[in-house]
């Protein structure tokens, strides 16, 4: 059986999304799943072992082009058995219509009920995100209850030889920090400010683990390269050169291995903080309006501090500086080396 999978565009839901590829393989075990998804998640397909081949969707999200997404659709025909379409968009379910797919899969999303023939209406059983992914593994009649589901662990190969090379290119940004074991800091967010811990409490805890003798790498896109520069200058001046930032400084790929190479991760709900959780690295994430039920860290050296209740909270800037959450400007640095302290053994 030959299965395409309509992916994600986000980072954390592409992560997300290997349970349910681990959940094909269990379920269909001579399968080969190919994965159609922005080409910037390649470097993370590569190291799932279940997919067969990445393939590039040149579309950018958001947008329809129906001439290109007919053409792309054509030039699937008669290769695939099934087509599983995991965001909830009408327009993510044209290409396994124009491909003729004959098991075309999904939640029923934008009343997708011609796109879709294996359409699924009972997403609210299913709180999780990650459960959603998972449940879409299995036949329609057979899908068990969310209490009962198993939720394979996402995770991503490394290659300790391709970590060597990438430390290679970057000797010069590591070289002060070389005898010191590394925490990864992964200060951005996507949509603003309001789900970012602010710069000043990293700089504060990046303090307290220089002090302790380790050194702090910056992880993020080049929109993160600011608060990675506010985090670091914060810092007193001997301090600085441990402090390294290499948010827009790497590759997906290099980002991926240079944080698996550190031994802790502190993290914003994020993507980096999924790709964190796959990694197996010790991990604090720091949730606040944003809700650890939907979207939790899939790993158990996952440790979560949230200081308010309830679900999301749909907000793009905090009532704080800088546009940060008061829940999230709550969170002390004192708290989050508290956690450190106990996944690192003290």
């Amino acid at each position: 059986m030959n299965i395409l999978i309509i992916g994600p565009s986000w980072v954390g839901d592409m992560m997300m999304s290997h349970s349910l590829y681990q959940t094909l393989k269990r379920q269909y075990p001579q399968c080969n799943i190919d994965v159609l998804a922005p080409n910037w998640c390649k470097p993370l397909l590569a190291r799932m072992p279940e997919v067969r081949n990445a393939l590039t969707m040149p579309i950018g999200h958001g947008a329809v082009n129906l001439v290109e997404r007919y053409r792309i659709g054509k030039s699937f025909r008669n290769q695939y058995d099934m087509a599983i379409v995991l965001p909830n968009s009408l327009k993510s379910a044209f290409i396994p219509l124009f491909a003729k797919i004959p098991v075309r899969r999904g939640w029923k999303g934008e009343s997708r009920y011609f796109f879709l023939n294996d359409l699924r209406n009972n997403k609210a059983d299913y709180p999780m995100m990650v459960q959603r992914y998972v449940a879409l593994g299995y036949e329609k009649n057979a899908v068990p209850s969310a209490e009962s589901l198993f939720i394979p662990t996402p995770y991503l190969q490394i290659e300790q030889s391709a970590v060597e090379k990438t430390k290679e290119k970057f000797t010069v940004l590591l070289a002060q920090t070389e005898n010191r074991p590394s925490v990864a800091f992964c200060p951005g967010a996507e949509f603003g400010p309001a789900k970012r811990w602010p710069h000043y409490h990293y700089a504060k805890l990046a303090e307290m683990l220089i002090e302790q003798g380790y050194a702090i790498r910056l992880f993020g896109s080049a929109k993160d390269e600011e608060v990675g520069e506010q985090i670091r200058r914060a810092l007193p001046s001997p301090l600085q050169s441990y402090c390294v930032n290499l948010a827009g400084q790497t590759e997906l790929n290099q980002a991926v291995d240079l944080m698996s190479d550190c031994v802790a991760v502190v993290s914003n709900d994020s993507g980096l903080m999924h790709v964190a959780a796959a990694l197996n690295r010790p991990l604090v994430a720091l949730y606040g309006p944003t809700s650890p039920q939907y979207t939790p860290p899939l790993s158990d050296k996952a440790l979560i501090i949230r200081l308010i209740e309830g679900g999301l909270i749909k907000i793009r800037k905090g009532e704080g500086t800088d546009g940060y959450h008061q829940s999230l400007i709550d969170i002390q640095p004192e708290n989050v080396m508290e956690k450190l302290a106990a996944l690192l053994g003290g």
